[in-house]
């Protein structure tokens, strides 16, 4: 069996064998992916989908498409600030916010507005940076992905980041035990090998490809929140908000 670093360079050089990655490339990333409007289309048929009015959603873009649905339907999206550098470590996205500024006869503006916040530059633009108490409670998650399997296992880029992120919003009560956490990739990215999941590793509900939505039953559960014997030193240092956690936790 692969460990991961041996299955993300696996997959990295799968899809660009295929031809099947857009700019800028699958190397180090979650791969943006042929087929990406027609995924996030699939993945919003979804009642969980339908339901949420604040999700997570991850910075990527593979996940454009996603971010830009939920936003031209009315959905606050929380996206982190990257390596959850900042005291306020995500941004809000709130399209109702942004037509209150806009004005009533900002409707074409705001379609512009929009599109350009569904962007990795264009949310730190239109968005605002938030604390976690800020938040709105969060109904679903949207994860990037660099493989996944059926039955819910999932692989990232490798930095941890994602994971941390929702353990964050676990701990704090964000999100609850039974949120659904779903993913767009291509169907070259549903392996058949296993992928090694640990107890801090996010897991899928469900896959949405270009061709299919795949209802997961995954049975390795989500982390609990912070695994403080597992975090790294380094991460605590350089992150306010896990520090600021940690020193509540130690005054309790």
């Amino acid at each position: 069996m692969m460990d991961k670093a041996e299955l993300r360079r696996w997959m990295w050089d799968l899809l660009e064998r295929e031809g099947v990655v857009r700019f800028p490339g699958a190397q180090g990333r979650i791969p943006n992916f042929d087929g990406a409007e027609e995924a996030a289309r699939r993945l919003a048929s979804l009642p969980v989908w339908r339901a949420a009015r604040a999700i997570k959603c991850n910075p990527d873009s593979p996940q454009k498409p996603v971010r830009l649905r939920a936003l031209r339907e009315g959905k606050v999206v929380y996206m982190a600030v990257p390596r959850l550098r900042d005291a306020r470590p995500f941004i809000e996205l709130d399209p109702a916010r942004l037509q209150r500024k806009l004005g009533d006869d900002g409707s074409t503006e705001l379609a512009e507005v929009l599109g350009r916040a569904s962007t990795i530059r264009g949310a730190f633009r239109y968005g605002r940076s938030v604390r976690l108490e800020e938040m709105l409670p969060i109904d679903l998650v949207v994860a990037g992905s660099v493989g996944v399997t059926r039955d819910g296992a999932r692989l990232g880029k490798g930095g941890g980041y994602s994971d941390l992120e929702f353990a964050l919003a676990r701990q704090t009560g964000l999100i609850g035990e039974t949120i659904p956490v779903v993913t767009t990739v291509h169907a070259l990215q549903v392996i058949k090998g296993p992928i090694p999941m640990t107890r801090h590793d996010v897991a899928l509900d469900y896959i949405a490809t270009p061709q299919e939505v795949i209802a997961t039953g995954q049975r390795y559960g989500q982390p609990a929140g912070i695994y403080w014997d597992e975090l790294p030193p380094e991460k605590l240092a350089v992150i306010p908000v896990l520090r600021q956690q940690c020193q509540a936790k130690e005054t309790k």
